[in-house]
C-alpha cells in the first residue's frame, strides 16, 4: 500500500492541461525482484543512482527491516544516495521514518512514525524529536508520515505544496479520498467511527461547508443535525478527532488558501468569502495554520 499510494497520487497529479506533473520511479539498493509480506513480488527497475538524482525521495516502509535499524545502520552507498542537497526533499511513509534517521537526516528535527513503533522508534534515535499523536511532520526539506494511510495525507500536501490546492483535490478526487487533512491532526481516535444507533454529524459538515462564509456557530451546526450542543460536540470529536470550531477554522483555511490561488480577490474580500469577516482575523488564522501570511502565499 504505502508504494502503490505514491504512484497512484503523485504518478497520476496533472496539470490544468492534462501534463503529467511528476516523473515516478521505483528504485532499491539492488533492482530486480523484491520480496513483500504479501503474495506478490514487486519489480523495481531502478538503482540508487536514480535515487540520488531524484529532486523527491519518498521512502516506503519495510516493517521486517525498519525497526531493527540503529544509528549507523545504513550502507554507506545508501547514505549517500539518500543525502539532502538544495532544491531536493525526502520523506518517508509508516515506519520508512526508522530509515532516514539511521541515515542522519531527522537529527534535531521533529518526526513522526507509525504510533506502534514510536516508542521503539525514540529510543533508537534520541537526537529526533518524536511526535506520535500526528498524521504527518513537514520539517521543509525532510518530511515523515504516520501509519500507510496517513502517506496519502503526505502525498496530497507535496502535491497541494508545489502545485496548489486544485491540482491535489483533483488527485484526491481520482483515489476518491479527503483532499486535505492536517498534517497536525491525530493519527487515531478512541471511536474512529459512531456506534451504528448514533446518528452521524455529516450533515452538519456538508453544510457548514456550503455556507462558510456566514457566521456560524456550534449551536447552528448542533441545530442541523438536531442535537444538543453537548451531544453534537461529543459525537463530531468521535468521527473527526476535532473539536467542531478547530474542524470550521480548518476547512475556512482551505477555502482561503483556494480563493488565494485561483482568483485575484483582495486579502479582504478572501476574508468575507472564506467566513473569517476581517481581513485581520483572516491573517491570524492563515499564519497560524498555513505558516505564511495570506499576502505571502
Amino acid at each position: 500500500m504505502e508504494l502503490g499510494l505514491v504512484h497512484q497520487l503523485l504518478g497520476t497529479a496533472r496539470s490544468p492541461s492534462g501534463d503529467a506533473l511528476y516523473d515516478v520511479r521505483t528504485c532499491a539498493p539492488r533492482p530486480g525482484r523484491i520480496r513483500t509480506d504479501a503474495d506478490f513480488p514487486i519489480y523495481a527497475e531502478h538503482g540508487l543512482d536514480v535515487v540520488a538524482a531524484a529532486d523527491t525521495v519518498i521512502v516506503p516502509a519495510s516493517h521486517e527491516s525498519d525497526e531493527d535499524l540503529e544509528p549507523g545502520g545504513l550502507s554507506a552507498e545508501l547514505v549517500s544516495a539518500l543525502a539532502l542537497r538544495e532544491g531536493r526533499r525526502v520523506a518517508s511513509i509508516c515506519t520508512g521514518a526508522f530509515i532516514l534517521a539511521a541515515a542522519g537526516l531527522l537529527d534535531g528535527r521533529r518526526a513522526t512514525t507509525h504510533w506502534l513503533s514510536a516508542e521503539r522508534f525514540a529510543r533508537r534515535f534520541p537526537e529526533v524529536t518524536v511526535d506520535a499523536d500526528v498524521l504527518y511532520v513537514d520539517e521543509g526539506e525532510v518530511l515523515t508520515s504516520a501509519g500507510e494511510a496517513a502517506g496519502i495525507d503526505l502525498c496530497l500536501h507535496l502535491i497541494r505544496s508545489d502545485h496548489g490546492s486544485a491540482v491535489a483535490a483533483e488527485a484526491a478526487r481520482r483515489t476518491v479520498v479527503p483532499p486535505h487533512r492536517e498534517g497536525g491532526q491525530s493519527q487515531y481516535v478512541q471511536r474512529p467511527l459512531p456506534e451504528p444507533q448514533l446518528t452521524s454529524t455529516g450533515a452538519a459538515r456538508a453544510w457548514a461547508l456550503s455556507h462558510l462564509s456566514e457566521p456560524l456557530t456550534l449551536a447552528d451546526l448542533a441545530a442541523v443535525e438536531s442535537m444538543s450542543v453537548r451531544t453534537f460536540s461529543r459525537r463530531f470529536r468521535e468521527e473527526t478527532g476535532l473539536t467542531p470550531m478547530r474542524w470550521l477554522t480548518q476547512r475556512r483555511v482551505d477555502r482561503a488558501r483556494e480563493l488565494l490561488e485561483s482568483t485575484d480577490h483582495t486579502i479582504d474580500r478572501v476574508a468575507t468569502e472564506s467566513g473569517f469577516g476581517t481581513g485581520a482575523s483572516l491573517r491570524q488564522h492563515f499564519a497560524a495554520g498555513v505558516g505564511v501570511s495570506p499576502g505571502a502565499y
